[in-house]
């Protein structure tokens, strides 16, 4: 109590609960309070009661309260989805151009570069170069060069160009650098690119004197225009350099002389991501929140503002969804894009009617494209491989197999038990394991796994190295760049890197302000960005705070009609929360804010089908729960972690660490709760956030056990429950003939201290057997 004449305080009910100080509370830091009439007594909501508090005699007493409560629970979306292909189709089609004549289409897809004629050409691989990636094609005006940029760890990047009949290429560019976006001049005889100064990924080293260059078409030094950051591309006399900048709060596209001079803005943006000038200069087309739009270039002399609801000239838009990669033909009379596997193309005179040659009216975007149709064989191992001697904590039901034997055949499981009821083939290679455990492979269902905007990947990308070593074959990304992550799964699926399964929700469906927001203000909203989602590869999208209830029933809806999971951001909003299990989500991310919870929320939410994905090591309402690791363990002489992970990463967060009272930290109330969620039926995943690639995996499962699971029980979260979450449990998940092999061999037994997860000593994923130092 406050005495507003005396100032004095003092307390009356010393019982609350935690309330929400230490995390954002936009629905207040507690439950409300109010006077009785007379002013002698308060009441308040504690410990999952109501109470009257005497403010003179402090004395609380409860005041009876029941509800008879219905409510209607939607089923949650959960389908099945294929992990296991001999080949699959390549979705992730970047940087798409045509010849001059339009009958070539040249891509990039898992790595390389292609070549399909079209319309319904077979895909083949444009050069017979091994050994690094092939990006960001660009052709010559003649039609018989290819322009590219490539990126090898160890030599790093370079310009190259190669026939467009195929073969070997040419080595451009003359120093090791990072180069990105080259493009040919009008008449073919010089080519403008960026040169970068690295990233955390693929180094720093070479990365001096960063910018816009110039060179011949016949290689050679670059000569600097301008030391920015800019996407480059030619005008139309080959005088002058466009540049988009891709900045906030406003984009831009400028130019500049081949000397750097003379700077002019002619397009200003609030959202376009890409902006493209027609090679004739008639035309410019920009990506804006996704859609592609075409408006006639007038020449005013300034800089006019390109936006969707811009009035003062004719604006056409030509996708129904979605679209990136924007050129042009070389004639001007039509604008190409990929969205997904599909090339699309839209014709002026398809699209505005004032045009020479317009058709008699404006038909619709179109909704399918021409289909690149691109098959690649999966990375599948060769052979047989017996483990003989080890315990078997399988996941399937509480079975644990002392002196257990798994044999595996390529990918999969081709038998499991005890040793003397299973028959190894005699062309297996046996490896003995007497005195370990084996448990399956972690299912990481909410894994950053640094899958930035940086569009050119590293061939070794050390978070995939750092988690498959600490045993997650799985990893599911809830938050990333959606053409990094996808073209990255597949480069991992082919075999030209090495890591986890790699699954994502793409770019979120962001509900606040930005360039990538996703509008939801009907279903059709909905249906449209779950259909651009699902055509780049995405089985799942993460609605991510989107304001209102009625928006997230309509991701739920479109959801439901395209068998697609949906895994809404927390966002530390429990009335969201609960009302995201109402509306049947596939489950919740981060816990939810208060613990501890009561029987209303535990009935509740054990009557749906909502999972629950915690990441307790980013706790919502108190301090994350990886700070207790970093304070009770010397993180930065972790071995394996070291042999994996950039010392400057881990030093940074370990060597000078937080330190606070144990009983401060909230993650065990939190666990607590998830024990008694999964009493009540929910499935409880783990999820590390991206914290600590890898080893927070296993902090998510050390703190399920603080807060009273069994050993058995966390390991189920981090195995089967994931899976199952997922929609892949038919083939991940638990240790059972027939299976994918993914699994962890360790040292010591888990099920006897839970700790004794981190001494691994092999990993398998996919049957191929790593390993784990």
């Amino acid at each position: 109590m406050h005495d507003l004449h005396s100032g004095e305080q003092w307390p009356v009910f010393d019982r609350l609960n935690r309330d929400q100080q230490e995390a954002w509370a936009i629905f207040g830091v507690y439950s409300n309070y109010n006077w009785l009439p007379d002013s002698k007594g308060v009441v308040i909501w504690a410990q999952g009661k109501i109470w009257q508090v005497n403010i003179e005699t402090r004395e609380a007493r409860e005041i009876p309260f029941e509800a008879d409560v219905q409510q209607s629970i939607a089923r949650a979306p959960r389908f099945q989805h294929p992990v296991r292909q001999e080949e699959f189709e390549a979705k992730m089609i970047r940087y798409p151009v045509t010849t001059p004549d339009g009958k070539w289409l040249v891509f990039n897809a898992v790595g390389q570069l292609w070549k399909k004629q079209l319309p319904n050409g077979k895909p083949q691989r444009l050069t017979t170069d091994e050994g690094w990636f092939e990006l960001m094609p660009d052709i010559s005006p003649d039609g018989k060069w290819v322009v590219y940029t490539t990126w090898q760890d160890t030599t790093l990047g370079a310009i190259r160009k190669v026939p467009l009949r195929g073969g070997k290429s040419l080595k451009l560019s003359h120093q090791k650098g990072y180069y990105y976006s080259p493009r040919f001049s009008p008449d073919g005889t010089l080519i403008v690119y960026r040169r970068g100064s690295g990233n955390a990924q693929l180094g720093f080293a070479h990365g001096l004197n960063p910018g816009i260059y110039w060179m011949t078409e016949a290689g050679g030094e670059g000569n600097l225009i301008i030391d920015d950051y800019a996407e480059p591309y030619f005008n139309r006399a080959g005088d002058r350099i466009y540049l988009f900048y891709d900045s906030y709060p406003d984009k831009t596209l400028k130019s500049v002389t081949l000397e750097g001079n003379d700077p002019r803005t002619h397009f200003t943006s609030k959202y376009a991501t890409e902006i493209a000038v027609s090679p004739d200069e008639q035309w410019v087309a920009f990506q804006e929140l996704f859609n592609v739009y075409i408006t006639p270039y007038p020449k005013t002399g300034g800089s006019l503002d390109l936006g969707s609801g811009n009035k003062a000239i004719p604006l056409q838009r030509v996708t129904r969804d979605a679209g990136n990669y924007l050129r042009w033909s070389s004639d001007s009379q039509k604008l190409h894009w990929m969205i997904g596997p599909e090339f699309f193309t839209r014709e002026l005179a398809r699209t505005f009617d004032f045009v020479d040659n317009a058709t008699d009216s404006i038909p619709p975007p179109d909704t399918t494209g021409i289909l690149v149709d691109l098959f690649v064989p999966s990375d599948i191992p060769s052979g047989k491989l017996a483990l003989t001697g080890a315990r078997l904590i399988t996941m399937k039901g509480d079975a644990v197999i002392e002196d257990g034997v798994i044999v595996t055949d390529r990918d999969r499981i081709l038998a499991i038990g005890p040793r003397s009821a299973v028959r190894i083939p005699a062309d297996a290679k046996q490896i003995d394991l007497s005195g370990k455990t084996i448990m399956p492979g972690i299912v990481d269902v909410h894994a950053h796994v640094w899958h930035f905007s940086n569009p050119i990947p590293p061939q070794q990308n050390w978070p995939y190295y750092a988690n498959l070593a600490y045993g997650v074959t799985t990893t599911h990304d809830p938050s990333t760049t959606t053409e990094v992550s996808f073209s990255q799964a597949e480069l991992v699926k082919a075999g030209k890197m090495v890591g986890p399964r790699i699954y994502s929700t793409g770019t979120v469906l962001y509900g606040a302000e930005g360039d990538f927001k996703a509008v939801v203000n009907n279903l059709d909203d909905a249906r449209s960005h779950l259909r651009r989602m699902k055509a780049v590869g995405a089985f799942s999208v993460k609605s991510y705070n989107q304001p209102r209830r009625n928006q997230r029933q309509q991701v739920m809806q479109a959801a439901r009609e395209l068998q697609m999971h949906v895994y809404p951001e927390g966002g530390s909003f429990f009335f969201h929360n609960l009302s995201m299990i109402l509306d049947g989500h596939t489950g919740i991310e981060h816990n939810i804010p208060v613990t501890p919870v009561y029987d209303d929320v535990i009935r509740l939410w054990g009557a749906s089908q909502t999972g629950y994905t915690m990441t307790l090591v980013v706790s919502y309402g108190g301090p994350s729960g990886e700070y207790y690791w970093y304070q009770h363990s010397d993180v930065f002489n972790k071995q394996r972690l070291l042999n994996f992970t950039p010392r400057p990463i881990i030093d940074a967060r370990s060597r000078r660490r937080t330190m606070l009272p144990d009983e401060e930290y909230v993650h065990p109330g939190h666990a607590r709760d998830a024990k008694k969620l999964t009493e009540a039926g929910v499935k409880v995943n783990i999820g590390s956030h991206g914290q600590l690639q890898g080893l927070a995996a296993h902090w998510e499962i050390w703190m399920l056990a603080q807060g009273g699971f069994t050993p058995l029980e966390a390991i189920r979260c981090a195995t089967y429950n994931g899976a199952h979450y997922l929609g892949m449990e038919q083939e991940l998940g638990s240790l059972e003939s027939g299976k994918l092999a993914d699994l962890i061999v360790m040292a010591n037994n888990p099920l006897e201290n839970i700790r004794n997860t981190e001494s691994i000593v092999y990993v398998m994923k996919n049957g191929r057997l790593y390993d784990a130092e």
